[in-house]
């Protein structure tokens, strides 16, 4: 590309310039993503962090809860104890009650009146039923004792009682239940470990957590899982404890449960939210780069288009006043050699100007003597490049065959790339043309032995306004690539280069 400053013509290489905004854009891009999935990182970790926390403060809670179960239970131990004792002393005064015959009675009364709680049933040694306190029916029969008496024996082990009664030794058994206001308590113990379960665990804020036994293996409650999607226990426990570890709950002495919980859906989310949003934006890039891509080209091809025929326009009309000049000097004597020449310019200029004018429109495509053409349009090059440099011709072929070809802008496309060629060699060097055969395709390699061709430019050198030369305009290589590829459906690229020593293009064409 070329602008005007202060009169003179400055060439700048807008190529160079785009590679390092791309560089620049990808920096910036990469950094972006960067940020991005460290930002959600650290905000999936900070949150998973406080959820671990809170599952802490929560564990702690049912630890303390635990611990409160473990005292009521202690307790409770304590009043079953404590009522035995009463069911004893009970017992004994209504023995000494009975075996008394001018004692004080009042104490023993007394003791047998305050047991209005525990039912107690005392039978002879052989079953029979001698008395009974405190069941459930005010007016108890035969039959109801009987029954009571038999849940009795299923319970609390007996109290043996004996008494000798006129020198003769008579046992006692002693049948008793726990009190009304004991069951009540258990009740009450009851209530709390199932709010323990059902508060504690069963509704834990947001985090999936199941409560399993000291095993590990069976599930005793669970809470915000999907039962349909985890409906095997041990393959969830297993997918619990792979994500944290569990805490382990004493809820009586000796035996130890254990709480498993897992991240919350919220925190998956957010760990997968980047790279789904990424890829979106990504996608939404590639496709608007394509578009824009697309939508460029065609804006490029209209140009080139435009510009090819109004240059071929412009040649027209000097051409013809030209060729009328000719035919005047032809009519009044000036030397054949001087016309000759000036004939061999203006066929020159017209093909030049039948080429302009098939860029960007539909050209002629047809078989044409491939081999030929090739060496044709090389013998008219040879002379027009210096004498330092030299041409060598390998022929590969076993034949000449035709293949469909544009041939006015093949041979545009062979002319610029020896044209290249010898400016690469500045002058003096040599170029080597090869013509062959690979499977269903025709190559052709030009070689030169000029400054080469860096790796980083390989790709930019076929793009519109690219040049290296202190003078051009950078279309060459670009109008050979058009040529080649939008209309002969081929490929041409740089198919060897070194610093130095050389570059090899190679042009691809199909046979049919």
């Amino acid at each position: 590309m070329y602008v005007y400053k202060n009169g003179r013509i400055l060439k700048i290489n807008i190529y160079s310039r785009k590679q390092r905004w791309k560089l620049w854009l990808a920096a910036f891009a990469a950094i972006i993503v960067m940020a991005t999935l460290w930002y959600s990182g650290s905000l999936v970790k900070n949150i998973s962090n406080d959820e671990r926390a809170k599952a802490k403060l929560w564990a702690e809670a049912v630890k303390r809860r635990a611990r409160l179960v473990q005292e009521t239970a202690r307790l409770f131990t304590m009043i079953e104890e404590d009522e035995r004792k009463k069911a004893n002393i009970w017992a004994q005064a209504m023995l000494s009650i009975v075996q008394s015959e001018s004692e004080d009675l009042t104490f023993y009364a007394s003791v047998l009146e305050s047991n209005t709680t525990i039912p107690v049933i005392i039978t002879y040694e052989d079953g029979s039923v001698w008395t009974y306190r405190n069941l459930e029916r005010e007016d108890p029969d035969s039959v109801y004792v009987q029954r009571e008496l038999e849940r009795m024996r299923e319970g609390k082990s007996p109290i043996t009682l004996t008494n000798t009664e006129f020198g003769e030794k008579i046992v006692y058994i002693l049948y008793y239940d726990d009190s009304k206001i004991y069951r009540k308590l258990q009740e009450i113990l009851k209530d709390l470990v199932d709010s323990f379960i059902s508060e504690t665990v069963i509704n834990s804020a947001s985090v999936p957590v199941i409560y399993t036994d000291s095993s590990q293996t069976r599930i005793i409650a669970k809470g915000n899982i999907d039962t349909l999607r985890h409906n095997n226990d041990l393959a969830l426990i297993e997918d619990m404890r792979s994500e944290n570890e569990p805490f382990a709950i004493e809820i009586n002495a000796g035996e130890r449960n254990y709480i498993f919980y897992k991240n919350s859906y919220l925190v998956r989310q957010l760990r997968y939210f980047p790279v789904v949003q990424l890829t979106i934006i990504g996608l939404f890039l590639i496709v608007s780069y394509f578009l824009f891509s697309t939508s460029r080209r065609a804006e490029q091809n209209l140009v080139w288009a435009g510009m090819s025929k109004e240059t071929a326009h412009q040649l027209g009309t000097p051409l013809s006043s030209l060729s009328g000049w000719v035919e005047i000097l032809k009519v009044n004597g000036v030397d054949e050699s001087i016309t000759s020449e000036i004939e061999k310019d203006l066929e020159r200029l017209q093909t030049i100007a039948e080429r302009f004018s098939k860029v960007g429109s539909v050209p002629e495509i047809k078989p044409v003597p491939v081999r030929s053409t090739l060496l044709e349009t090389l013998k008219y090059m040879e002379p027009r490049t210096g004498k330092g440099i030299s041409y060598t011709f390998s022929d590969q072929l076993q034949s000449d065959p035709a293949i469909p070809l544009s041939k006015p802008l093949f041979s545009w496309v062979i002319e610029n790339l020896t044209r290249n060629a010898a400016d690469a060699m500045e002058g003096k060097g040599s170029i080597r043309v090869e013509i062959g055969e690979t499977g269903r395709r025709i190559y052709i390699d030009i070689s030169d032995t000029g400054k080469g061709v860096p790796k980083g430019m390989r790709k930019q050198i076929f793009q519109p306004g690219f040049t290296t030369k202190k003078r051009g305009w950078g279309l060459g290589l670009s109008l050979v690539k058009r040529i080649i590829e939008n209309y002969h459906s081929g490929k041409v690229f740089v198919k060897w280069s070194e610093p130095g020593q050389g570059t090899t293009f190679r042009i691809l064409l199909p046979k049919k």
